[in-house]
């Protein structure tokens, strides 16, 4: 039998049982109310028409019981009729609810990721449809970056192997020699050796499964590494770099993955920034945490752009990144691993002025009374 049958016959027996229950307790308690109102009118008729005998009390309780009996008979088909409209109106609402309920979770199972409930009421069947709908919504979003995934990493693996599958036809057509194509060849498979580990990488830092070593680090010796390995590139292109130089207290963090996560910010920097511009990385405490700021005077980011800038292979210029070597992942990571260090990481960004992408990290000294 189907959930609206069943939930209506269920208030059908609870109305008849309440009838039943309201007859019996009438049947049981009313004789003693009648009894005693038939006592005082005995009372009072005795002064008026002499002393009230016997039958005459029967009399008057048999039609007290008998006016009781009738009143609630007649009563009983209006209210009968009314309980009983009203427990189809709840039960075809809270079947219907039940229904589409149903009908939206098998349009989830098929892949139907965009159904929605109606959100009605202020009850918690509108909480029920509210929840499924956030739910379908994650479920929406999970499955668009599922096919976005496929489609960009197709997308980043295609111009390798078509520079792989040239240099072949050009090697086998005698246009190029082996020993000439050899290190185009290593380059495009370097390329796609990096997008696989950034790709690795990605689902171990978004399943918080990345490992890390974490110590007590200077942070002016990670600004120094940076120094030394942007020093050149920035010279290169006609880039100011500037560093802060201070006294700074040491954060507790891994080595490798923030000196990763101040490449991946410079790099970026570096590449959206033009020929006289300037880069700048402060440092400066707050509280219990060091904040990195790496500001740079390039073309600023788009407003609609900045809620999704850190989403996997999410580019504000796709074409710009693809063409200079950008995965499209890096800032993800960067994120993820700022994150799994126990800090967090934004931007603010403004078109035609530049951008500050800043991160924290806890400093050594609070996390090691804590520990």
């Amino acid at each position: 039998m189907r959930f609206f049958p069943r939930l209506l016959l269920s208030h059908l027996l609870v109305i008849l049982l309440a009838v039943l229950g309201m007859f019996l307790s009438a049947e049981l308690v009313a004789p003693n109310f009648y009894r005693e109102h038939v006592n005082r009118m005995a009372a009072m008729m005795t002064g008026m028409i002499g002393t009230a005998n016997h039958e005459l009390r029967l009399d008057l309780e048999t039609g007290l019981r008998t006016t009781l009996t009738s009143a609630l008979l007649a009563s009983l088909p209006l209210a009968g009729g009314v309980a009983i409209v009203t427990a189809w109106l709840v039960s075809r609402r809270l079947g219907r609810s039940v229904q589409l309920l149903d009908e939206g979770s098998r349009a989830l199972a098929q892949g139907n990721y965009a159904r929605r409930l109606p959100e009605t009421g202020q009850d918690e069947l509108s909480d029920l449809a509210h929840n499924f709908n956030v739910m379908a919504g994650a479920l929406e979003q999970v499955e668009q970056g599922r096919v976005e995934l496929i489609g960009n990493v197709a997308h980043e693996l295609r111009a390798p192997l078509a520079a792989l599958r040239g240099y072949a036809d050009a090697m086998q057509d005698g246009v190029m020699t082996p020993e000439h194509a050899a290190q185009s060849i290593s380059r495009e498979i370097g390329a796609m050796d990096r997008l696989v580990r950034d790709l690795s990488l990605v689902s171990r830092v978004e399943a918080g499964k990345v490992e890390l070593h974490l110590k007590a680090i200077d942070p002016q010796g990670l600004l120094q590494i940076m120094r030394e390995r942007f020093a050149t590139p920035f010279e290169d292109k006609g880039v100011q770099l500037q560093i802060t130089d201070a006294v700074l207290p040491q954060i507790k963090a891994d080595e490798e993955r923030t000196l990763q996560v101040l490449t991946n910010l410079l790099s970026n920097a570096l590449r959206h920034t033009p020929a006289g511009g300037k880069v700048s990385v402060t440092v400066q405490t707050e509280a219990a945490l060091l904040k990195f700021n790496v500001q740079d005077t390039g073309t600023g980011i788009p407003a609609e752009h900045l809620p999704r800038i850190f989403e996997r292979f999410y580019r504000a210029d796709p074409a710009r990144s693809r063409n200079e070597g950008g995965s499209g992942v890096g800032l993800t990571i960067a994120k993820g691993l700022v994150e799994a260090m126990g800090g967090e990481m934004w931007v603010v960004s403004n078109v035609g002025q530049g951008s500050v992408f800043s991160f924290t990290l806890p400093t050594f000294t609070v996390l090691k009374s804590n520990s």
